[in-house]
């Protein structure tokens, strides 16, 4: 580092680290003078790189918050950390609009020493996901994300036009109680005012979003991800489903996801409540569950049940290397 540009360069790494360093912190890591430090400083200011010198007793050198991004120094591992998290956001759909995540990608790549960029790539090229990849779809919007962030965490309400499952375009007035991703898709959940009631809807669906200047008090005790992953398991199917597990709440939740049903303590154990299209479905859930469990409703879950008890009792019963397997029979 002794070419003055380097020690620059230095310096900005050092002052995106650490929220503030004195003059005489920066000078001993650079191995200069307190007034060459100063001199460096100016140099980024010029470069237009927001420099901001406090002086007293507690002062120093810090970036402040400017109106573009500045080039970032990242180490090595910084690299490999900023890489992986682009990586594994794209995998898993919690990256927004394309193609905003692969050209960050490419743009990491480009300047990453070879050796480091060849070994990225080989954990890239052989990494593995046990997570299913979603559809395919584009994500939100950036600045859908950014505004409706904003608005959540300052309680200020938003209008927002809107796109169904339908196709339907509607405007909605909207008090934004949080943000949450799930199962590859973002979503928004609140007050809506054209409703009079708390709703959720997909990022993905959202078209021009605007603050407005009413503010909203978020209810007490409201958690978005527990309502999204109700209402999500909530969708309207075929049946409604009511059963009672012999089991404690941590066990259960360690075993059914919030979106397949709500599960409720009770002095009898755990309360399921789903709907589900697929009774024969619901009971190879059950029957995996490993758990003791009462039907409350619907009476054709029960058959359903029994009728899964009956597959199961066949398949063990079948000698090993013996009779032929029976045709088979498409799964429910």
């Amino acid at each position: 580092m002794s070419h003055p540009a380097g020690r620059v360069l230095a310096l900005l790494e050092l002052l995106q680290t650490r929220h503030r360093s004195t003059a005489t912190e920066l000078a001993g890591h650079l191995g200069v003078d307190e007034r060459t430090v100063r001199r460096y400083a100016t140099t980024l200011v010029e470069l237009g790189i927001p420099v901001t010198a406090d002086r007293g007793r507690y002062g120093g050198y810090r970036l402040h918050s400017g109106y573009k991004l500045p080039p970032l120094m990242l180490t090595d591992d910084e690299a490999v950390a900023v890489l992986l998290g682009l990586v594994v956001a794209e995998r898993v759909g919690l990256a927004t609009e394309q193609p905003a995540t692969a050209t960050a990608l490419a743009k990491i790549r480009r300047v990453l020493p070879a050796a480091l960029a060849d070994r990225l790539a080989a954990v890239q090229e052989h990494l593995g996901f046990t997570l299913r990849r979603p559809e395919p779809e584009r994500g939100p919007a950036s600045g859908t994300l950014l505004t409706l962030a904003s608005a959540t965490r300052h309680r200020q309400r938003v209008a927002l036009d809107y796109r169904s499952w339908r196709g339907e375009q509607s405007h909605r007035e909207l008090d934004p109680y949080g943000l949450v991703f799930h199962a590859g898709r973002w979503y928004v959940t609140g007050h809506d005012h054209r409703r009079g009631e708390i709703r959720t809807f997909r990022l993905d669906r959202i078209g021009a979003v605007t603050p407005g200047a009413a503010t909203f008090t978020v209810p007490d005790g409201f958690e978005a991800v527990a309502w999204v992953t109700r209402s999500l398991a909530g969708v309207p199917y075929t049946h409604e489903v009511e059963v009672v597990l012999e089991t404690d709440l941590v066990a259960a939740r360690r075993r059914i996801p919030p979106s397949v049903a709500e599960l409720t303590a009770t002095t009898d154990g755990v309360l399921l409540r789903a709907r589900a299209e697929s009774l024969p479905g619901m009971a190879a859930l059950l029957a995996g569950l490993g758990c003791p469990f009462t039907v409350r409703h619907p009476d054709a879950l029960r058959a359903a049940v029994a009728e899964h008890a009956r597959r199961l009792a066949d398949w063990a019963a079948r000698p090993a290397g013996g009779q032929p397997p029976s045709p088979r029979r498409p799964l429910d």
